[in-house]
C-alpha cells in the first residue's frame, strides 16, 4: 500500500563483544579524565578469545593502571567465570599506548577540530525522549536483558545478546510492531524451548507493554528468539570486539546518516564525537520548539581548522516554519566551534560517566548534558 512501509532498528547488549570493546575505550577515558580534565584520548580495545589489547593514543598529565580498568569494566559486565568463554580475571592484557601526534596536538591546541569530517544529529516526535522509536524499543529491550541477567541469575541468561524491532509505518508514523528477532546467549543446561519461553516473558514482553501507549502491541507479532537454535557460546569466545563497530546502534538505528566516525575512547577534541553530540541536542532542541516534527541537523570540519566548513539543516517537510529560517537560527545561537562544543555541553565536566553511553546508545533518555532541550526556548522565529 501507499505510505506504508517497514522499519527496522538493532541494539546489542553490554555484554555483546564490540560494546564491550566500547565500554572498556570509555572507561579508560573516564578515569584519564579523573585524573587530568584536559586529557587527550584517541584508545581502541580489540577482544578475542581470553585476551584483549589496548592501543591508540594518550596525552596527559595523570596515570591510569590500565589492565585494572579492563578488567573490572569486563567482570562488571557477567563476564566474571570462564564456563562463560570469558572471565576478567584471567584473560590476557596487552597494553600499547603511545603519545599523540606532535602535528595533530598541535592543530588543536589552537582550537581547531581534532580531525576532518561530517556529524550528523537526529531527533524526532516518535517517542518521549525524541528518538526514533525502533531504536528506542531495541535499546530498552536490552537493557531489560541487562537487568534480567543481573537481578534473576537462576534463569540462566547470559551476558551476550542482540535485538532487531520492525515496526509498520503509515506516512512516517508508527503505527504497529510488526517483528521482534531476540538472540541471548543462555546457560547449556536450557532447552531452546525454555529459552524461547524466558525471553519472551521476561525481556520482549514486559519492553513492548512500555510502548503500548506508542505503538500497536495486540496484533500479529512475529517472533524470533535464538533463530539459529543453541547460543551457548557467545561474547569474546564466539567472536570478535572491537571499538566502534556499532556506529548505528549507537546513533539512531539507520533512520539518519552517520559520518563514520566511532565515539568510544575518544576526548571532546575529536570533533566525530563532540559535534555529533553538539548536532543532536540541536536538532532535538528543533523538535521541542514545535518548529518541526523531524530535524537532521548536520556539519562538517577541515582537521585543525576551528569553524565548520558547513552547517546545514534538513526537516523533511515537517517544518512549522520556513527551513531556512530555522537553519539561520541555528547558525545564529549555537556554536560549533569545538572548543565551544566543549564548554556548551560540558564534555569534560564530572557530572556524567562516558561509559555510560557505551552500552544503549549515546542519544536517548539519559542525563546527558546533549539531550537537555532548555534551549529549546531561545529558538523563536
Amino acid at each position: 500500500m501507499d505510505g506504508v512501509r517497514l522499519f527496522t532498528s538493532e541494539s546489542v547488549s553490554e555484554g555483546h563483544p564490540d560494546k564491550l570493546a566500547d565500554q572498556i575505550s570509555d572507561a579508560l577515558l573516564d578515569r584519564f579524565l579523573a585524573g587530568d580534565p584536559q586529557s587527550r584520548t584517541g584508545i581502541e580495545t580489540v577482544l578475542g578469545k581470553g585476551f584483549v589489547v589496548v592501543t591508540g593514543e594518550v596525552k596527559t598529565e595523570t596515570y591510569v593502571e590500565i589492565p585494572d580498568v579492563v578488567r573490572d569494566t569486563i567482570e562488571s559486565v557477567g563476564y566474571n567465570d570462564i564456563s562463560y568463554g570469558f572471565d576478567g580475571r584471567t584473560c590476557g592484557v596487552l597494553v600499547s599506548i603511545h603519545n599523540q601526534s606532535i602535528e595533530i596536538a598541535e592543530a588543536v591546541d589552537d582550537g581547531g577540530a581534532g580531525d576532518q569530517g561530517m556529524m550528523f544529529g537526529y531527533a524526532c516526535t516518535e517517542t518521549e525522549e525524541l528518538m526514533p522509536l525502533p531504536i528506542a524499543m531495541a535499546h530498552a529491550m536490552m537493557r531489560r536483558q541487562a537487568w534480567v541477567k543481573r537481578e534473576h541469575p537462576g534463569l540462566g541468561i547470559l551476558p551476550d545478546a542482540k535485538c532487531q524491532v520492525t515496526v509498520t509505518y503509515e506516512d512516517w508514523r508508527p503505527k504497529a510492531v510488526h517483528t521482534v528477532v531476540c538472540s541471548c546467549q543462555h546457560s547449556p543446561k536450557l532447552t531452546n524451548e525454555e529459552v524461547e519461553q524466558r525471553v519472551k516473558e521476561h525481556i520482549i514482553e514486559p519492553t513492548l507493554r512500555d510502548f503500548a501507549d506508542r505503538v500497536d502491541i495486540e496484533g500479529k507479532i512475529q517472533y524470533h528468539i535464538n533463530p539459529s537454535g543453541k547460543f551457548t557460546i557467545g561474547g569474546p569466545e564466539a567472536d570478535a570486539g572491537l571499538t566502534g563497530r556499532k556506529v548505528i546502534v549507537d546513533t539512531y538505528g539507520g533512520f539518519a546518516p552517520h559520518g563514520g566516525g566511532a565515539f568510544s575512547g575518544k576526548d571532546p577534541t575529536k570533533v566525530d564525537r563532540s559535534a555529533t553530540y553538539m548536532c543532536r541536542h540541536v536538532a532535538k532542541c528543533i523538535v521541542a520548539a514545535g518548529l518541526a516534527e523531524r530535524a537532521l541537523v548536520s556539519v562538517a570540519y577541515a582537521i585543525g581548522m576551528v569553524d565548520p566548513v558547513q552547517i546545514s539543516v534538513e526537516t523533511f517537510g515537517t517544518n512549522q516554519v520556513d527551513e531556512k529560517k530555522i537553519e539561520a537560527l541555528v547558525r545564529e545561537r549555537f556554536s560549533f566551534k569545538p572548543r565551544e562544543i566543549e564548554r556548551y555541553l560540558q564534555l569534560r565536566s564530572s557530572k556524567f560517566l562516558y561509559r555510560d553511553t557505551a552500552r544503549n546508545g549515546h542519544f536517548g533518555a539519559k542525563p546527558f548534558p546533549w539531550e537537555d532541550t532548555s534551549a529549546a526556548k531561545d529558538l523563536v522565529v
